[in-house]
């Protein structure tokens, strides 16, 4: 087995071994995977955060042992950056832009070094919205995982990760972690809210808030009211998605 970390800003994480395809994630700097299958341009990699796979450009990542991988793996407390923008300083002294909730680690890894500010352990739950409020106004962008583009599980799975909770990659897997609630009025600030299409599929998650607002991405991030039947767009004069389900994860 052989294992990887994201040594860039940002890196596509693609559905096919090809700069073509669909992106269905991304990786943020300092993020480190499992290889699955290795080509001569192109990696199959496990992201060690969510399990999700897909295909990785070989420029894109360096190599690391697995001594570092399971050092990385199980550290406690893993730092994240908490701006927006941070940098890192290469070993050759070169500034390296790293986006929000980019994975600080120990230089013995990279041989980078990191001065900004940054989190790492639990916070308490009143910070999720706080947190969520920074990517207010980024665009959609499918499998987005910055404010320079965020989907709708993304944001929700960047929100926790930032204040220490782990949730997986899709809004359907998503779905399946936490407990179910009965009523919108049972929900506190930060819990999660899901979802369906015409097929019943659930492919939309938001955040919930005071107020019965949510902050979800749907075109940007942006807040809208939160009731019964799904979130209704005060812009568009319409409900925009159905609620399918409330959970609290933590």
């Amino acid at each position: 087995m052989q294992y990887g970390i994201c040594h860039l800003s940002l890196v596509p994480v693609r559905s096919i071994p090809d700069d073509t395809g669909e992106m269905k994630t991304q990786l943020l700097y300092g993020e480190h995977f499992k290889i699955l299958e290795q080509r001569k341009k192109w990696s199959r990699i496990r992201i060690a955060f969510d399990k999700y796979e897909g295909w990785v450009n070989n420029q894109q990542f360096v190599l690391i042992n697995e001594r570092q991988y399971l050092d990385i793996e199980n550290a406690e407390d893993p730092k994240v950056s908490s701006d927006l923008i941070s940098f890192i300083e290469t070993d050759n002294s070169v500034l390296l832009p790293i986006v929000l909730g980019s994975t600080i680690l120990k230089p013995n890894v990279l041989n980078h070094y990191f001065e900004g500010s940054c989190s790492n352990g639990l916070q308490d739950r009143g910070q999720l919205i706080e947190t969520a409020l920074l990517y207010l106004n980024a665009p959609f962008l499918w499998g987005g995982k910055s404010a320079f583009g965020i989907d709708s599980s993304g944001l929700a799975q960047m929100v926790y990760k930032i204040n220490g909770f782990r949730l997986l990659r899709d809004a359907q897997q998503q779905s399946t972690q936490g407990e179910a609630l009965s009523f919108i009025e049972e929900s506190e600030p930060g819990d999660l809210a899901f979802f369906d299409n015409d097929e019943g599929v659930i492919d939309h998650v938001g955040i919930i808030m005071d107020n019965n607002y949510i902050i979800h991405s749907h075109g940007k991030v942006r807040l809208d009211r939160l009731d019964h039947a799904g979130i209704f767009s005060s812009e568009a004069n319409t409900y925009t998605h159905s609620l399918r389900v409330i959970k609290k994860v933590i």
